[in-house]
């Protein structure tokens, strides 16, 4: 194998697919990327068993093969190099070395072959569609921060991604949820969608993709599902990742329908409120109480061990007065979630999960619950 491939786009492209490998692995060919050279271009390829990711990058292809290196160490090698140079890449006769060589730096690294290097049986993609980058990273933005990281709940270790009939049309919808909060976000079906069944996409996997789609400009995503695996492709870039093999529960039984008391306040006021009287709560409690009364909010935070903090806020509300107490971490997560100039609070009473969503846009929603004050 003899490669000659621009660093910079060497580097963007390994930036993307080292990330996949895990950095402690007890099977040696794990730790390594493929690059395989064929005609034009490279695959790069990693994987960790559960996800896979696969980048093809244009290079001048003297000679073809395949070999596997070191992911980090090697992305650590190009990122170091001189930009405006070029990277040789070329393995001994032997196959057990690989030289790289840009400028006045030359390298060599062991490898392993490429018939070491596993691989990632996706089966049939039964059903496929496309989505916009941006629409989504919107989904993903807005729901990931809620996925739970209890592993014994594994269920809820990622985005239920689905689709179903919602106020006379047809909703792609992914859902996170930890027990605490829950996101949810609607996008219009596209086309192909419709009878897909429910998946749970992982939370490593959501975490990459996140990467993946707040790069550059929109362009479509083709989504392909099995029964086991979901595949995103973007431009040159192919994700393909395990599914979690597991029944999301049903959330909506959690969306609160009944909630009467109506607080509407200005967003950015309000995330500010919280951060300010935040700072004396400290880590163990991070309670933050709303006292509701006709068109005033205050906002409290108690600690023993250090203070006490209190900020005033006028608001929209006319029910009963009332007192709440909140996590001021998922408030503030919620907040920043939110992109409307004021955000409403539907309420029922102290100990019931309130609804959070912008004042204007109606297709994300969020529901947190109450803590004990």
């Amino acid at each position: 194998m003899h490669i000659v491939v621009d660093c910079k786009s060497f580097m963007k492209s390994l930036g993307r697919v080292h990330r996949v490998v895990e950095r402690r692995n007890t099977i040696p060919v794990l730790s390594n990327v493929l690059i395989d050279a064929d005609v034009g271009k490279m695959q790069l390829q990693a994987t960790d068993l559960d996800l896979e990711i696969t980048e093809f990058v244009s290079a001048n292809v003297e000679k073809t093969g395949a070999t596997t290196v070191p992911a980090y160490l090697l992305y650590d090698i190009v990122r170091k190099l001189p930009g405006s140079t070029g990277v040789t890449l070329t393995v001994n006769p032997e196959r057990n070395f690989v030289s790289i060589i840009s400028g006045c730096s030359h390298f060599r690294l062991q490898c392993l072959p490429k018939t070491d290097f596993p691989k990632f049986n996706a089966g049939e993609f039964n059903s496929s569609f496309q989505v916009g980058k941006k629409d989504l990273k919107w989904l993903i933005d807005c729901t990931q921060f809620a996925i739970s990281t209890e592993e014994t709940r594994y269920y809820l270790n990622g985005i239920y991604l689905h689709v179903l009939e919602d106020n006379g049309g047809l909703k792609l919808r992914a859902v996170a949820t930890d027990g605490h909060r829950l996101a949810k976000v609607d996008l219009d079906a596209p086309c192909g969608s419709k009878g897909i069944s429910g998946v749970i996409i992982p939370r490593k996997t959501v975490s990459e993709l996140q990467k993946v789609v707040g790069e550059g400009n929109d362009e479509p995503v083709l989504i392909e599902l099995s029964d086991t695996r979901i595949r995103f492709s973007i431009s040159s870039l192919i994700l393909t990742s395990k599914l979690i093999d597991g029944t999301f529960p049903e959330y909506h039984k959690v969306i609160p329908s009944t909630n009467k008391r109506k607080l509407i306040v200005n967003r950015a006021a309000f995330a500010a409120s919280v951060n300010r009287i935040s700072t004396v709560s400290g880590n163990r409690g991070r309670a933050v109480k709303l006292s509701i009364t006709t068109d005033q909010l205050i906002l409290t935070a108690n600690n023993p061990d250090s203070g006490t903090a209190e900020d005033h806020l006028a608001v929209e509300y006319s029910g009963d007065a009332m007192e709440i107490g909140f996590n001021f971490r998922y408030l503030l997560d919620i907040a920043s979630h939110l992109s409307g100039e004021d955000m409403m609070f539907m309420l029922a009473d102290s100990c019931s999960p309130a609804l959070i969503r912008d004042v204007k846009m109606k297709n994300a929603l969020y529901v947190l619950m109450p803590m004990r004050i």
